[in-house]
């Protein structure tokens, strides 16, 4: 990505959330929460039987082997414009109702360009339902296994596959997309499900998204795929506002709160016989959103959880 020296200069904050291995995994999705890019986790508890499942022992480096397997540590970045401070006091508040308990945080500075290579570290090539594999553009060494491969450069925009709602809803669109359709990409960030829709079989999409960052890093990642713009457009939008047209799939992967008040706009955009697949929703939201699809006429067909979060696919009643 090209930085400019200015912006390299810039400090981020890097948040170090210690906490013990059981935990890790609750205590990962709710600091993903609070960005929705830059985290990365280190877990070493099953690195005996990741070993053994990768033939290769002699690349295993040895200070790998001497790290705590009861402790994870989770890494969260800061950008320079929000407070660190209050990411913590959520991080905290969020841990205590969930009785995560005996974590430590640290916080230090960073150049932009460690995190990201950091982060980079830690983000390879994976698999993602049975057609998939997203691959982020700096990693070479992968092998497809007859599967399409999408390309990404998530840069500072949501939506690199690893998180748990960024799967559902690719693994939901899969089961949905059935070659032709016309797609709707709602808060698109990386443009990750647009892009995999036309991967998948659809004829087009269109991904709109509230920041102008993630709509330029979007049209990006659709280049390095091959896409143009007969293809796939992405805008800067609010929500629906500058969307026409009929759609056979919306997939809006946002929070509960924007999808509540999209579900009274999405109806007017969504083919008759369409699927609406909303996704970025916790598992405690739940009760509101459901009641929200049924004021706004729509019946849930399907709904998939991963890690407290949950995905749904609708129709129109």
């Amino acid at each position: 990505m090209g930085m400019t020296n200015a912006v390299s200069e810039e400090k981020w904050t890097e948040i170090r959330i210690s906490v013990s291995s059981k935990d890790i995994e609750a205590a990962g999705n709710i600091a993903n929460m609070v960005v929705p890019y830059g985290i990365y986790i280190e877990d070493y508890s099953a690195l005996e039987e990741e070993i053994n499942e990768i033939a290769h022992i002699d690349l295993i480096e040895e200070n790998l082997l001497q790290k705590n397997r009861n402790q994870g540590i989770i890494h969260v970045y800061i950008n320079p414009h929000e407070n660190p401070m209050e990411a913590v006091s959520f991080i905290r508040e969020r841990f205590d109702c969930s009785d995560i308990s005996g974590y430590e945080i640290e916080i230090a500075d960073c150049l932009t360009e460690d995190w990201q290579n950091n982060w980079k570290k830690y983000y390879h090539a994976m698999p993602i339902g049975k057609k998939l594999l997203i691959r982020p553009l700096w990693e070479n060494e992968f092998d497809p296994e007859g599967r399409s491969v999408l390309n990404i450069e998530p840069g500072l925009a949501f939506g690199t596959g690893s998180h748990p709602t960024t799967k559902l809803c690719l693994e939901t669109l899969e089961d949905y997309i059935k070659g032709g359709e016309s797609v709707l990409d709602i808060g698109c960030g990386s443009g990750i499900l647009s892009i995999a829709s036309l991967l998948l079989g659809a004829e087009n999409a269109l991904g709109v998204d509230i920041d102008s960052l993630a709509v330029k890093t979007a049209c990006k990642n659709a280049e390095e795929n091959g896409f143009d713009e007969s293809k796939i457009k992405f805008i800067k939008g609010d929500l629906s506002d500058k969307v026409s047209g009929k759609f056979d799939i919306v997939v809006a992967n946002i929070v509960a709160d924007i999808i509540i008040k999209f579900n009274s706009e999405v109806g007017a955009f969504l083919d008759d016989n369409g699927v609406y697949i909303t996704g970025g929703i916790i598992e405690n939201r739940e009760s509101d959103v459901l009641s929200s699809f049924a004021e706004n006429g729509f019946e849930v067909i399907e709904r998939r959880e991963n890690n407290g979060w949950l995905v749904f696919a609708l129709r129109k009643k």
